[in-house]
């Protein structure tokens, strides 16, 4: 099986807290939230991916920090790698084109909606909150 090359992004915004998307429930993994992002287009370099997918799903233009953390991660019917960037939102108001409910929350605010089992993510999306919310951003 290809291995899917997405490329996602921790928005942080000026109060510190980080953007976080749902995904429609149509879509692979639908229903569950995650850090908005795309896949990445042949011969498209992952910094270039990233902000087409942000400018398209979100309407944002953004500045890219560094990259966080990259996973590789099997489901029983795709396998990915997820390439993960920091980020700051620079121009735009964002706004979720295509529907999709998105959201600030802070690093605290985001341990206790896991813990409580109102934000549920895909399990690719684990060890970067597990990264995240021990060591931050």
């Amino acid at each position: 099986m290809k291995r899917i090359h997405v490329v996602a992004a921790i928005i942080i915004g000026q109060q510190q807290q980080i953007l976080i998307s749902r995904r429609p429930d149509h879509l692979h993994q639908g229903g569950l939230w995650e850090f908005p992002g795309g896949k990445v287009e042949v011969n498209e370099q992952p910094q270039r991916a990233l902000a087409r997918e942000l400018r398209e799903e979100l309407a944002i233009e953004i500045e890219v920090l560094q990259p966080y953390m990259q996973i590789s991660h099997d489901y029983p019917d795709k396998n990915v790698l997820l390439d993960i960037w920091t980020v700051r939102h620079t121009e735009g108001q964002m706004r979720g084109v295509e529907g999709q409910e998105c959201r600030w929350i802070s690093l605290p605010q985001l341990a206790q909606a896991i813990d409580a089992g109102t934000l549920q993510f895909p399990d690719a999306n684990q060890p970067i909150l597990q990264r995240l919310l021990t060591a931050g951003f």
